[in-house]
C-alpha cells in the first residue's frame, strides 16, 4: 500500500520552532513528529510513503533518509504551494503513484483504524473515502454529515447548528479517477474543488473512532506532547519516569526538578534548583541554576542563564539566549538566535 504525506507547509502558527526546523521533523516527544505517523502507518500496511515537501524540504530529507521503519521514503517538492490536492496531481504526473493512493495531512497525531477505512473503501466500491472524526467543538471546522449509508452529503462552513460533529480528518483514500481529475499545474482544494464535485458519485466516510489531533499551533503541540507522554495515543516512546516525563539519554538534571509531564531532549543540561514542569526542551538546552520553566517550549540550543523565569505558553526559538533573572512572560515568543540581556521581562508577541 502506497500513501503520499501533504508535508509542504510551513507552520506560520507555530513560529519561533519552525523558523529553524520544518514542522514535519520538528521534535515531538523526541522525536520528528512525522515519524509517528509513518509508524501508524506502517501498522496498516503501507510500504511505501511519498513526502509532498516545500519548505525546507532539504532537512525533511536529511533528517528521514530514504526509509523509516519498514517504509521506503520518497521525496517530492512543491516549487510553489499546491493546495491539499495539488500535490497529488503532481506526484502522479511524475509517475509515482500506484491506482489506489492513501492521502494523509500531515499536520496530525492520530492512532484510528486505518485498515478499517481501506475496507470500507473496497466493500462500497467508492471512488474517494474520507476519515470523518467527532470532535466535542465544531466551532473552528466545517462539518461533513453522511447518510445512512455513508455517502458524503455535504461540506457545510462553520454554521451555528451543525447537523454533525464530524469533521474532515484528514486522511482519504483515492482511485485513479480522483486523481485524474485534479487539475495540473496549480493549487488546488480536495476540500473547495474536488470533494464537492464527487457528492453523490462515489464519496463516502468513514465514521473513525480513537486518537485524533491537528498539532498545529503551540497550544495543541504541548496537548500532544502531554497526550503521548500520558499513553492516550498508541506510539512506541520509551517509558517514562514516575512523574510521567521522558528524559532522553545524556542529559544532566541532578539536583533540578524535572516534571511532571515534561520532555527534556538529548545532551541538555538543566541547573541546580531548577523546576521544568509540563514543558518541553529540545535537544542541547543549557538552563542555569535557580531557573522555572512551566506550560513552556524552549528550541535547540537555547541558552538560559541563572534564575531565568519563562512562563505559560511562551516559546524560546533555536539558539536564543537569556540573560539571568530575565523574566519570559506567558505567551511571549522569542526569535531564534535572540539575545535577551539586562534581566527585562518579554512580553508577548
Amino acid at each position: 500500500m502506497q500513501a503520499l504525506v501533504l508535508a509542504g507547509g510551513e507552520g506560520t502558527r507555530l513560529r519561533p520552532l519552525t523558523l529553524s526546523v520544518p514542522k514535519p521533523v520538528m521534535p515531538l516527544a523526541n522525536r520528528p513528529f512525522l515519524t509517528f505517523m509513518l509508524e501508524w502507518l506502517e501498522r496498516h500496511g503501507v510500504n511505501e510513503a511519498i513526502l509532498s515537501c516545500g519548505f525546507l524540504s532539504e532537512a525533511v530529507e536529511r533528517v528521514l533518509g530514504e526509509r523509516y521503519g519498514g517504509i521506503a521514503l520518497r521525496y517530492v517538492v512543491e516549487d510553489e504551494p499546491l493546495g491539499t490536492a495539488g500535490p497529488v496531481r503532481h506526484a502522479a504526473e511524475l509517475g509515482l503513484v500506484a491506482d489506489r493512493l492513501l492521502v494523509l495531512n500531515g499536520d496530525v497525531l492520530t492512532d484510528f483504524d486505518l485498515s478499517a477505512e481501506l475496507a470500507q473503501h473496497e466493500a462500497k466500491g467508492a471512488l474517494a473515502t474520507l476519515a470523518l472524526i467527532a470532535v466535542p467543538d465544531t466551532a473552528g471546522y466545517g462539518v461533513v454529515p453522511t447518510r445512512d449509508d455513508l455517502q458524503v452529503e455535504a461540506f457545510l462552513e462553520k454554521t451555528a447548528a451543525p447537523p454533525t460533529n464530524r469533521i474532515n480528518a484528514g486522511a482519504y483514500v483515492l482511485e485513479r479517477e480522483v486523481m485524474e481529475r485534479i487539475p495540473a499545474g496549480r493549487a488546488v482544494s480536495f476540500e473547495h474543488e474536488v470533494f464537492p464535485q464527487l457528492v453523490g458519485h462515489g464519496l463516502y466516510g468513514y465514521l473513525a473512532d480513537g486518537y485524533w489531533l491537528d498539532i498545529g499551533t503551540p497550544d495543541r503541540y504541548l496537548e500532544a506532547t502531554y497526550d503521548l507522554l500520558a499513553e492516550r495515543v498508541e506510539s512506541a516512546l520509551p517509558p517514562r519516569d514516575e512523574t510521567g516525563s521522558l528524559v532522553a539519554e545524556g542529559s544532566i538534571t541532578s539536583g533540578a526538578r524535572i516534571g511532571p509531564m515534561s520532555v527534556i531532549g538529548h545532551h541538555c543540561s538543566v541547573g541546580v534548583g531548577s523546576t521544568v514542569e509540563r514543558s518541553v526542551l529540545h535537544d542541547d538546552v543549557r538552563v542555569g541554576a535557580g531557573s522555572t520553566i512551566t506550560g513552556a517550549v524552549v528550541a535547540q540550543g537555547a541558552r538560559l542563564e541563572d534564575a531565568v523565569v519563562v512562563e505559560e505558553g511562551a516559546m524560546v526559538g533555536a539558539g536564543a539566549s537569556v540573560s539571568a533573572g530575565s523574566r519570559v512572560e506567558r505567551g511571549a515568543r522569542i526569535d531564534p538566535g535572540a539575545v535577551v540581556s539586562g534581566g527585562q521581562p518579554v512580553g508577548p508577541a
